[in-house]
């Protein structure tokens, strides 16, 4: 169902006559490699663009290496939404859409080692190697009880330090898990998942002005219905076969 757009939703999601987009770079299931052109590629990209048709306005991206900086700079006014993660210490400063997408999340664990299930991993002496200030990072501090987190920069910053410090297990997306587990030999991912990463697209929380407040309401139910419009007519799933990304699940619709 088409979005009805008016003078308060352009005014949220483009208030200097602009769209400007936060993306992850460290998210490579949601943004890959830019072309030729400069220009940025992948389902994140695509959905922004497609949000910048349909209210007709210009568009530009703002690059971040990972999610924690982008989350970080909703302070600084550097973009008016984001697709990230939708984790609860975010949503005090940001508000979330519905999700579009879901990503599992698990662990990695080396040759010989005894932990078998996902509850074997939150014990004592276990060190975990995770990737600073990403979504799960964010739920494993909150969650776990015995275990540590030993976190690097990036993705890859921590697939490395979960094998150069020969430690426990590697909390990650589980689409890097698999591909991770190809180079590590005798390396297991384990079955099941810990948490889901809920991929949603944000916008600063306004705190001052009635108007700013009114545009953030309705750039925010924008937000909602797009994602919900774009879930439901396919959009989301053509993507995700366009690019062809693997070990994500299009969200459902949301109550």
């Amino acid at each position: 169902m088409p979005v009805r757009i008016t003078p308060e939703v352009r005014a949220a999601l483009a208030p200097s006559g602009t769209l400007r987009v936060g993306l992850n770079y460290g998210n490579f299931l949601l943004v890959g490699e830019d072309d030729h052109d400069g220009r940025p590629r992948g389902i994140a990209p695509d959905l922004a663009r497609e949000i910048a048709r349909r209210i007709a306005m210009p568009l530009e991206f703002a690059r971040f290496p990972q999610a924690g900086p982008l989350a970080d700079s909703v302070r600084d006014n550097v973009w008016d939404i984001a697709f990230l993660g939708n984790e609860p210490q975010r949503a005090e400063e940001i508000a979330f859409s519905p999700p579009y997408l879901e990503i599992p999340v698990t662990y990695l664990v080396p040759a010989a080692s005894p932990i078998r299930t996902l509850a074997d991993v939150d014990r004592e002496g276990i060190r975990i190697a995770v990737s600073a200030q990403s979504a799960f990072d964010l739920f494993l501090s909150r969650t776990l009880t015995r275990a540590s987190l030993v976190r690097a920069q990036g993705i890859e910053g921590s697939v490395r330090l979960f094998v150069n410090e020969n430690l426990e297990a590697l909390a990650c997306l589980k689409p890097r898990l698999v591909a991770a587990a190809e180079t590590v030999p005798g390396s297991r991912v384990l079955d099941g998942q810990v948490t889901s990463v809920q991929q949603s697209i944000g916008i600063p929380r306004r705190r001052s002005g009635d108007r700013a407040a009114g545009n953030e309401r309705a750039g925010a139910a924008f937000l909602r219905d797009f994602v919900e419009d774009a879930k439901t007519s396919g959009l989301v799933a053509r993507l995700v076969e366009a690019h062809g990304v693997c070990g994500v699940t299009v969200a459902g619709a949301s109550e």
